[in-house]
């Protein structure tokens, strides 16, 4: 007598039974925030024949900027028995592994994942965590070099991180290295990403007297990124963002990854791991398209010319 095994993958068990797959999101932003990235997402996942109502299902979790809300959003998702689990950024990535090591985590935007403990590397993810990272690392040092181009009595360069981040993360210390070549003086400026603690970031900016202010790419200041840019003009700082929406909030300047495009790819992972592939067999890539937005609307407003050079090398500018 021959026994015959088989085994099915979700999507072929799906079409088999009738079963509506459940796609987890966990996202520290808030739902409006990242409205145009999901729509990204969705629309990229129903080009690959994944029908939301027909094949799937969207479970959206929104920390809505409070990262200690992020474990127990993570843990509902495992409640609700999801298939799959698509994370956004650091916090949310880790909050997800800490509740789950068997259900596949797809990671759309994260900084240093191998620095975070959440892959054994990028070409070998190995364990239950695969997705897109965004070179936070090279993109700041990137961002300081525009700063330098712009405004050339550059001195003092005010860096905002959120409370909670390690001083030593990937992206403070290819900053202080870049700030150095560039013979920039630093102003690390811890913040906490609520009204009153990013008044007191600014207030602290204007007391070192400093020229211009950025940020670390971290969920928690792209969730204010209204306050941000608002604080920005009020105190006269030119200031650079690491994604296009804090320009399309009247922001002067975002150099950074096309996240549009990270998250479409991130359809295509949970494409493949839905057909079967193992989340630890498929590498973590890089971010491959960028995007240099100038708003001289806001140059004007605080009075800063933006020399030429700089404008030729931008994407898109907004006059």
């Amino acid at each position: 007598m021959t026994t015959i095994l088989l085994i099915t993958t979700p999507a072929v068990e799906a079409q088999q039974t009738g079963k509506v797959l459940r796609i987890g999101f966990l996202d520290s932003s808030s739902a409006a925030g990242s409205a145009g990235r999901v729509n990204a997402f969705r629309q990229e996942l129903s080009k690959l024949g994944w029908f939301e109502g027909k094949k799937i299902t969207i479970e959206d979790r929104f920390a809505e900027g409070k990262n200690d809300r992020l474990p127990e959003l993570a843990a509902d998702l495992v409640r609700q028995k999801v298939d799959l689990i698509v994370v956004s950024g650091g916090p949310a990535a880790l909050a997800a592994k800490g509740a789950t090591t068997t259900i596949p985590i797809v990671m759309v935007n994260l900084s240093d994942p191998v620095g975070q403990g959440l892959v054994g590397s990028l070409a070998r993810p190995e364990g239950n965590i695969t997705g897109l990272s965004f070179l936070a690392g090279e993109l700041g040092t990137k961002r300081l070099e525009v700063l330098k181009d712009t405004l050339q009595k550059l001195a003092r360069v005010g860096v905002l991180w959120p409370a909670g981040i390690s001083a030593s993360s990937l992206q403070l210390k290819e900053l202080r290295l870049a700030a150095v070549a560039l013979k920039v003086k630093l102003e690390e400026i811890e913040t906490q990403a609520d009204a009153k603690g990013l008044e007191n970031a600014f207030q602290t900016a204007k007391q070192k007297q400093i020229n211009a202010i950025m940020t670390t790419a971290q969920r928690p200041f792209f969730a204010e990124r209204k306050r941000i840019v608002e604080l920005a003009g009020k105190y006269r700082l030119p200031a650079i963002y690491f994604e296009k929406e804090f320009v399309d909030e009247g922001g002067l300047m975002s150099y950074g990854a096309d996240y549009d495009d990270l998250y479409r790819r991130a359809a295509g992972y949970v494409d493949k791991i839905l057909k079967g592939a193992k989340p630890g067999d498929l590498p973590v890539q890089q971010a491959t398209k960028f995007e240099f937005v100038i708003n001289l609307k806001a140059a004007k407003q605080i009075g800063l010319i933006i020399p030429n050079r700089v404008l030729e090398r931008a994407n898109q500018v907004i006059r």
